[in-house]
């Protein structure tokens, strides 16, 4: 091939990338982006109390929310002015447990072609946000490339805080290859699973501390890790335990060298014990957990990620499959979880946990709703809310997103939704995003505005 070839051939490929963006970007209707907006005769549910504010007026300037005032606040003709009508104003929900890369496809296509994979997380991800998500905690997959193309304005999406791939260990959960695949060759070519990014393998302090740079390098606000067994797993028994401490300790190491922490899928009393006297802050799941296992969580001031998870998501495994028989030995322990996280008031954060189910995660409000078996409506969104927020937070400076999340006040970040009735009295409201969540605004730009309609 010429130099002269090689030239042509290039700016040839640069005029085609440049029609193609032009073309994708004259199809979209782009979101509203306005320097100020101004919210007007809103009542206020500020993300940690109980009860609604007076009608206030709330000044939004650029992504931060610049004042609340009972007292009317002036608008020149360049502020865009939402008329609230006495609706209630909330901040954007959190998921602190969602897989953003694994929603949309099944789990032979997550194998696949990672274009289509992208293209499917992306639509998925406007999707989560059009349901009043305007954040996740993305703890499991390789969701890197869409958080950038969300922040860069290229995906509309909720704001992710990423794990990268779930680190696991040969036969744990997370570990999806099949016996053919064996032996592995210590030090040899990855897998399929593990080059496209949704988890791997560690088998020593060692790979752990290298897999988890690997991910902190990639960008990762915090680590996962899979101490015990898991449902979708399929040789992964559930009353296994995987890592060594050691093993677990040296992740925790490495991400506190980052300045962040580390979060453990585990379902047992036995693998939530050993994360702990690792050094991993935020315990995933629980569900298999005693009371004395309970009592140790709070005592130590560890964080409890808990899921209410459908009954959809049993049943539609099938009935005599593996996954099947362990989803049955968990269920019941859901309740129980909630029990326990109540009565020995531990520090809870909420998520969802959907995988490979698009119908499931257009019920993501829905099981928000769910926690009302264990909850009050004000304290089910002030765990989606502020709460969530404080885990995210333990991210540090590794946190992508500077600022305060979760809250409605002065010098907050603005991730607002605007709410048709009131979700502290009827948290059902927040089921059907569609016709009840009348201004979706995240980062201060509004995503959905249908009240001018």
């Amino acid at each position: 091939m010429t130099m002269m070839f090689r030239r042509a051939l290039l700016v040839t490929l640069l005029l085609i990338q440049t029609g193609v963006s032009s073309a994708v970007r004259a199809q979209g209707s782009p979101p509203v982006s306005a320097a100020t907006t101004l919210f007007q005769n809103v009542r206020i549910f500020d993300g940690k109390g109980s009860s609604l504010s007076a009608p206030s007026n709330v000044l939004v300037k650029g992504n931060i929310i610049e004042s609340i005032s009972t007292a009317p606040i002036a608008a020149d003709p360049s502020v865009t002015v939402i008329a609230g009508g006495g609706r209630t104003l909330m901040p954007g929900l959190i998921d602190n447990h969602w897989h953003a890369m694994l929603i949309r496809v099944t789990p032979a296509e997550a194998m696949g072609d990672p274009g289509y994979n992208n293209l499917a997380a992306g639509a998925e991800a406007t999707a989560t946000l059009m349901r009043g998500f305007t954040t996740v905690r993305d703890v499991g997959g390789p969701a890197f490339g869409l958080k950038r193309a969300i922040d860069e304005g290229i995906v509309r999406g909720p704001r992710i805080y990423p794990s990268g791939a779930m680190i696991t260990v040969t036969s744990g959960h997370g570990d999806f290859r099949q016996l053919t695949d064996l032996p592995r060759t210590l030090g040899g070519m990855l897998t399929r699973m593990e080059v496209l990014g949704g988890a791997i393998v560690a088998d020593s302090p060692d790979e752990v501390r290298v897999r988890t740079r690997e991910q902190l390098m990639q960008g990762a606000s915090q680590i996962k890790l899979t101490a015990g067994g898991g449902v979708s797993s399929p040789f992964s028994p559930n009353d296994v335990m995987t890592f060594t401490e050691p093993e677990l300790r040296a992740a925790v190491e490495a991400a506190e060298n980052w300045g962040t922490y580390v979060v453990a899928h585990a379902f047992t009393s036995a693998a939530i014990q050993r994360s702990i006297a690792a050094g991993v802050k935020c315990i995933e799941h629980g569900f298999l957990m005693d009371e004395a296992t309970a009592k140790l969580i709070a005592e130590k001031g560890i964080w409890l990620s808990l899921q209410p998870l459908p009954e959809e998501m049993r049943t539609g495994l099938p009935v005599g499959s593996v996954q099947r028989a362990k989803a049955d030995e968990v269920w019941p322990g859901i309740a129980r979880a909630y029990e326990f996280a109540k009565k020995y008031k531990i520090k809870t954060a909420w998520g969802t946990d959907v995988l490979f189910s698009r119908a499931l995660a257009q019920k993501q409000g829905a099981i928000l709703a769910s926690l009302a078996r264990w909850y009050t409506p004000a304290e089910a969104l002030t765990m989606a809310t502020s709460t969530n927020a404080e885990l995210l937070a333990l991210s540090g400076k590794r946190n992508p997103y500077p600022g305060k999340l979760g809250v409605v006040e002065e010098g907050a970040l603005a991730d607002l939704l605007l709410v048709e009735g009131n979700p502290l009295e009827n948290l059902n409201l927040v089921a059907d995003a569609a016709n009840n969540f009348k201004v979706i605004m995240k980062d201060g730009t509004i995503y959905k505005n249908i009240l001018t309609r």
